[in-house]
């Protein structure tokens, strides 16, 4: 089995969702199904299906989730012998060689991504640019308009 790189929090995020699903979602999905039972007829039952289809959303994500941790290593930046360079989890300031724009991103797990948020996928082709750069580096990175040029500024990590 392949391990699943996930940052702590990204790790501890997991284990809320899934302690959520088993506390709550899946005690309230039973409880929905038991009182669209009570009503009676379940063919033409429309609470009753909607129930049954919450309780398999919820019991899908339950596995996904518990397959994910349990295959997960749990990668902590701070902890690594890294030598400056930048690696799964730190966040990395970057400078846009074209036109001096600075950006952040934390390269994080496939399920951490969140752009809004900037973290990028480890997959994604700036992260794969970025590995292994350090300060000061230039990383090329194949976007859809061509060829950008991006240079380390600074590599966190937090």
């Amino acid at each position: 089995m392949s391990k699943v790189p996930l940052t702590v929090v990204g790790a501890e995020l997991l284990r809320q969702e899934l302690h959520r699903l088993k506390t709550v979602e899946r005690p309230s999905v039973i409880n929905a199904i038991s009182e669209a039972r009570a009503q009676g007829d379940l063919s033409e039952n429309a609470e009753y299906e909607a129930a049954k289809e919450r309780q398999s959303f919820v019991e899908g994500r339950i596995v996904e989730l518990e397959f994910k941790l349990g295959s997960a290593q749990v990668i902590d930046p701070k902890t690594l012998s890294t030598d400056g360079r930048v690696v799964f989890g730190t966040t990395v300031v970057m400078e846009d060689v074209s036109n001096g724009d600075v950006v952040t991103y934390q390269i994080v797990g496939e399920d951490e991504a969140d752009i809004k948020h900037r973290k990028i996928s480890i997959s994604s082709p700036i992260a794969r640019a970025l590995i292994g750069k350090v300060e000061g580096d230039i990383a090329e990175v194949q976007a859809p308009g061509g060829v950008r040029e991006y240079e380390v500024v600074e590599v966190q990590y937090l």
